[in-house]
């Protein structure tokens, strides 16, 4: 049978879709940081990248005392559907984490990873009163089953960042609400 060269086999070299390749998967679970192309660990840069994630809640959270009344709605939503991609980037961490252990993965994972980001879109179309401070109790709770549900030596680490980065959105989130 004859292949076109738009099909490939499976057992050829080059990137695949699908699943991390295992050897990948190996070297993500190693103790040792793996250097970023940019010359960082690995580790630093999410630590950066993760606190760079909060500045959209603090300038929002603090221009919801500082805007005119007719832009609040538009600083609230903003505040609101960034709240929202957050909380849904947090679920879809767990079909990650589901997809790399694959058959072995607890079935939570998938489970969860789903509830975020529809209580998240709830969130969004409730009045600002309402939904800010269900975003920020559906942050704490995305914190909350991650630390029951990241069981793995090398997911523990990040809990700490992880419960950094929780308070300073939660805070964001209540007090954005606080002024409407």
């Amino acid at each position: 049978m004859r292949r076109s060269r738009h099909t490939r086999s499976l057992d050829c070299p080059g990137p695949r879709l699908g699943l991390a390749n295992p050897a990948t998967i190996r070297d993500m679970n190693t103790s040792v940081p793996t250097p970023h192309p940019a010359g960082a660990p690995l580790s630093l840069v999410i630590e950066r990248l993760g606190y760079a994630g909060l500045a959209p809640f603090v300038l929002l959270a603090l221009l919801m005392w500082l805007v005119t009344p007719d832009l609040m709605p538009f600083v609230a939503l903003a505040l609101m559907a960034y709240a929202a991609t957050v909380a849904s980037f947090l679920g879809g961490i767990h079909w990650g984490i589901a997809f790399q252990q694959g058959e072995a993965a607890p079935r939570i994972h998938l489970v969860w990873g789903v509830i975020p980001p529809i209580v998240a879109w709830i969130a969004v179309v409730m009045p600002i009163y309402a939904g800010l401070p269900l975003l920020g109790l559906l942050l704490v709770v995305c914190y909350l089953v991650d630390r029951k549900t990241w069981t793995s030596p090398q997911l523990r680490p990040w809990l700490t960042l992880r419960f950094r980065l929780t308070v300073v959105a939660t805070l964001s989130c209540l007090l954005g609400a606080a002024n409407t």
